[in-house]
């Protein structure tokens, strides 16, 4: 009896060490943390802040046909606010009565005072090695203003509400030639492609990752990327038909991701491979 006992004990210790190990997240690999310092060295001298006076000259100065500027612009702590709206997005607007993320408010806005085409800015919405388009330009320029702040992307209007619950679903759905969802590469711990480590984007501590570092400047190309870009090209890697510029279901998905990650300090545009 008392060898019994001794093992249901010793049995009982076990799983209740491996379940606390079960709620630690995964140690990065030793090449991960080394680029991460590669990264850190580089952004001390970020190219990302070429953009930003880029996007903050065209916020404060560029005029619309009829003398509007982006200082009429709420990005949903009022008009004309930019210090900490980027990481309270994804919202809902009671303007437009929809969620935005950051990027699509900030396009929004631009048609809007400015003057620009939806139709043209559709026609390149992403940068490429030939022009970075100056919306790009404002959104890093805006995600720069939140820096080293808190995510705070709200969750309380209904339509907030629904579009996390729908960005969830997204994040989980399976589809396409190779049959794979978000959760696929990001729904759990310890996974891996090639060298590069992949965070389980379903801890708050993890979701960050997909968060951090954008609007990104890429290393390889000398253009800035953004959030909207990573996941249309998330898309097109899972074989997936890329969703349209700005659509429903990636801003969906950017609230899941977002919400996910509040509570964690964001550190402004970064630097990508």
């Amino acid at each position: 009896m008392k060898h019994r006992l001794s093992m249901l004990m010793a049995a009982t210790v076990m799983a209740a060490a491996c379940a606390a190990y079960a709620q630690q997240p995964p140690a990065k690999s030793a090449i991960t943390e080394e680029f991460e310092k590669f990264r850190e060295v580089l952004e001390e001298d970020n190219p990302a802040e070429l953009f930003e006076a880029k996007g903050e000259d065209i916020w404060k100065h560029a005029k619309g046909p009829d003398g509007a500027t982006m200082a009429q612009c709420d990005l949903g702590l009022g008009a004309g606010v930019v210090k900490g709206a980027y990481v309270r997005m994804p919202r809902y607007f009671a303007d437009v009565d929809q969620v935005m993320d950051a990027e699509r408010r900030v396009v929004h806005c631009m048609v809007k005072y400015l003057g620009y085409k939806e139709a043209d800015i559709r026609k390149q919405p992403f940068s490429n090695d030939r022009v970075t388009p100056d919306h790009v330009s404002v959104v890093t320029w805006v995600a720069g203003q939140s820096r080293d702040m808190k995510i705070a992307a709200p969750r309380k209007h209904p339509k907030e509400i629904e579009a996390y619950n729908i960005g969830k679903e997204i994040f989980a759905y399976r589809a396409g030639a190779y049959d794979f969802s978000c959760a696929t590469c990001h729904g759990a711990d310890g996974k891996r492609i090639r060298t590069q480590d992949l965070p389980n984007l379903r801890r708050p501590e993890e979701a960050i990752r997909a968060y951090q570092g954008w609007p990104g400047y890429r290393m390889t190309g000398g253009f800035m990327l953004t959030q909207q870009w990573r996941m249309n090209d998330c898309f097109r890697q899972q074989r997936f038909p890329e969703p349209t510029y700005l659509s429903d279901s990636i801003t969906a998905l950017l609230t899941y991701m977002t919400v996910t990650a509040n509570g964690q300090v964001y550190k402004g545009p970064g630097i990508k491979r």
